[in-house]
């Protein structure tokens, strides 16, 4: 039943990133059919987004009334219905609306499940479950690709998702035993009901170390998502690559990403938590490096030794919580984590935008560097509030 459960829990993570990609691959072929301009989907994006924030600062107020598994089965079924809303929209309005719970099903149902696995697994089956989110949001355009070069449309496309979320609801039903039967005993023995007290976000962040936590992440989703969404643009217009070589080597930087994940969980049999995160802090240092070397020649290497650098950040930081933190105030931990890398997501990808615009997209790699050392301070600063406790394996 156990092997069973996580098997369950790998599917949810292949979920979670399968709608992750879709609007980006899919607005080409919307927006001209609302008739509305191609900037729109940033409208869309933040939507979405700002549901993430909100729903993922309840999760711990959720998942404490009605626990993990009726959280994720409510979550992954209200993302269902958000995609075949998407599909079904037949005007920009209503996309508008169906983002809403689009964003809301998925920030509660992550913070949710990546509190389960810290506090029910291993650190590796953390990061092979993040390697699993990187195949789910590979898989979704070439998903919504096929759709469209078949001749069925973007609103196929989601309807596909939407049948892969609907059955993936469907096994959460029937596995909810499953839950209960693996999170019911807590280490005395004891049942361990959904309750206790639910923290404010004002209790959340006076504890020791919150601050330093949301300050990671903050800088490490910005890093992220500012590296993905300007690599190709830095290539094209500082180091001359034309824009075809130059889109297949940034995706290269999601592709090291990933696989660093499924490296990554067999190395947390040798090393720790903090340890992971500094090996990929360093890795990422060197992909910098190499990205800022003359003439641009080392740019598309440096990419993917960041995106290997990067891949343990996200993973190790979220199983570490329980330790950091306690298993009490972990959820909430996890939430306003969700909540700040979200918020970095939203805020700094834009700025360098206007400052690739109005300076010089020459500062792509400065402007990396400049969050990889923020990133770093804040996790040492993390490190030295929760006292230096072992993290375990």
């Amino acid at each position: 039943m156990v092997h069973l459960l996580l098997a369950v829990i790998y599917l949810c993570f292949v979920s979670l990133g399968l709608p992750d990609s879709l609007l980006g691959s899919a607005w080409p072929s919307m927006y001209g059919q609302f008739h509305v301009p191609v900037s729109y989907a940033g409208m869309v994006s933040v939507i979405i987004a700002a549901g993430t924030v909100f729903s993922s600062l309840q999760s711990d107020r959720l998942t404490k009334a009605f626990g993990t598994s009726m959280v994720t089965v409510v979550s992954v079924a209200m993302t269902a219905l958000a995609l075949f809303g998407f599909s079904a929209s037949g005007s920009f309005w209503m996309l508008c609306l169906w983002a809403v719970p689009y964003g809301l099903g998925a920030g509660c149902v992550d913070a949710a499940l990546n509190n389960y696995v810290a506090l029910h697994y291993t650190s590796r089956h953390m990061s092979w479950l993040h390697c699993m989110w990187g195949v789910g949001a590979s898989l979704g355009p070439y998903i919504m690709g096929y759709a469209l070069v078949s001749g069925q449309g973007w609103r196929m496309g989601y309807r596909y998702i939407f049948f892969i979320q609907i059955i993936l609801t469907a096994a959460l039903i029937l596995t909810l035993p499953c839950w209960k039967n693996s999170a019911s005993m807590d280490s005395s023995g004891q049942e361990e009901e959904p309750g206790g007290k639910v923290l404010t976000l004002r209790e959340i962040v006076k504890i020791s170390g919150a601050k330093e936590a949301m300050g990671t992440f903050f800088c490490y989703c910005a890093l992220e998502q500012t590296a993905g969404l300007w690599g190709s643009s830095y290539l094209v217009l500082h180091c001359g690559f034309q824009p075809e070589v130059a889109a297949r080597f940034a995706g290269l930087f999601f592709i090291g990403i990933t696989t660093g994940r499924a490296v990554s969980g067999f190395l947390t049999a040798f090393f720790n938590d903090a340890q992971m995160v500094r090996l990929g802090l360093l890795a990422a240092v060197a992909g910098i490096g190499a990205v800022i070397f003359p003439a641009g020649r080392l740019a598309p290497a440096g990419l993917v030794l960041l995106g290997l650098g990067c891949a343990p950040v996200y993973p190790c930081l979220m199983h570490a919580a329980p330790d950091y933190f306690g298993a009490d105030k972990s959820q909430a931990i996890i939430g306003v984590q969700m909540a700040s890398a979200y918020v970095g997501i939203c805020l700094i990808p834009p700025l360098f935008g206007i400052i690739a615009q109005h300076v010089s997209i020459a500062l792509f790699p400065v402007f990396l560097m400049l969050f990889l050392f923020a990133m770093g301070l804040a996790h040492e600063g993390l490190l030295r509030r929760c006292g230096g406790r072992k993290i375990k394996n």
